[in-house]
C-alpha cells in the first residue's frame, strides 16, 4: 500500500470527477490520501471530503501565495478546525519568494503563526518552500528552539545542504512527481541517499504529474508512479518503499492512525 500524502482533492482538474479519481487510485494501490488546504473558504470542503472517505484526512492551513489575504488569521482559527477528528496535519504553509504574491515579512508572521499551532496540537507542519530555503531553514531551526514540533517539506526540489539542514531539525521529506523529471539530475541524487525512515511520496495533484504522463492533470493514483522511480534509485524494490513510505506516514501523523 502507499499513501499520497500530499494532494488536493477539491481543486480543479480533480473534484469534477473526485469519485473517479480515488477509485483508479485505489486500483494503482494508494490507500490512503491527505487532502491538503492552501486558503480558509476550502477548509470545509477539505475535511468534508475526509469526513466522507475513510481512507482520505484533511490539512488545515494557508499556502504563502495567500497569505495576504489572511494575514490577520490567528491561531485560534487554526486551532478549532485542528480539533476535527480527520484532521491531521498543519499546513500547508511555509515562504514563496519565487512569485512573491503575498508580502514576505507576512508570509514568514503567518509561517511562525501555523508552527505554534503544530506545536500546541503536536499535529505535524506540512512545509512549502520555494526559492526562499535560507528563511525557511532560520524560522524552523529558531522555532525549534523554541520548542520542538513536528514537520515535514513537502514536494522537496531544493539542494542537497538544505535537505542536510532540515533533517538536523528533525524534519521528513517528501518527494513528488518532480524527482522522475529528466532535468532533476541533482534532485534524484537527494533522493537516494535520504534516510529510509525520514521518506515520504506525494503527487501533490492535480499538479507536477511524473514520468509517463507529463502534460496531464495529475491524479493520486500517480503516487506509484513517483514510488516506482524512488524506489529505483535508491535500489529497493517497489513493495519495501511502499511499506517504508506508509509505516513513516503513520509514525509522523499519528492522528491518522486513531
Amino acid at each position: 500500500m502507499l499513501i499520497d500524502s500530499h494532494c488536493h482533492l477539491e481543486y480543479e482538474g480533480l473534484v469534477e470527477d473526485r469519485a473517479g479519481v480515488l477509485a483508479r487510485a485505489r486500483d494503482a494501490g494508494i490507500g490512503g490520501f491527505l487532502n491538503i488546504s492552501t486558503r480558509r473558504s476550502e477548509w470545509n470542503a477539505v475535511i468534508g471530503t475526509a469526513a466522507q472517505e475513510g481512507d482520505v484526512w484533511a490539512s488545515v492551513g494557508i499556502h504563502p501565495h495567500e497569505a495576504d489575504a489572511h494575514a490577520d488569521l490567528g491561531e485560534a482559527a487554526l486551532m478549532q478546525a485542528a480539533a476535527h477528528p480527520k484532521v491531521i496535519g498543519i499546513g500547508e504553509t511555509g515562504l514563496d519568494y519565487y512569485y512573491d504574491k503575498s508580502d514576505r515579512q507576512v508570509q514568514q508572521a503567518l509561517f511562525r503563526t501555523h508552527i505554534s499551532v503544530a506545536r500546541a496540537t503536536g499535529l505535524p507542519l506540512i512545509v512549502h518552500t520555494r526559492d526562499a530555503e535560507a528563511d525557511t531553514a532560520a524560522i524552523i531551526e529558531d522555532e525549534m528552539a523554541k520548542g520542538t514540533f513536528p514537520a515535514l517539506i513537502h514536494c522537496f526540489t531544493a539542494s542537497a545542504d538544505f535537505a542536510r539542514l532540515m533533517l538536523e531539525q528533525g524534519l521528513t521529506i517528501s518527494l513528488s512527481g518532480i524527482v522522475t523529471f529528466k532535468n532533476a539530475k541533482d534532485l534524484q541524487a537527494v533522493a537516494a541517499q535520504l534516510p529510509e525512515e525520514r521518506l515520504l511520496v506525494e503527487t501533490d495533484a492535480p499538479f507536477l504529474a511524473p514520468v509517463p504522463h507529463r502534460g496531464r492533470a495529475c491524479e493520486p493514483a500517480f503516487t506509484a508512479d513517483t514510488a516506482r522511480f524512488v524506489a529505483g534509485l535508491r535500489g529497493v524494490s517497489l513493495e519495501s518503499l511502499s511499506e517504508t513510505t506508509t509505516r513513516n506516514f503513520f509514525a509522523l501523523f499519528k492522528k491518522a492512525a486513531i
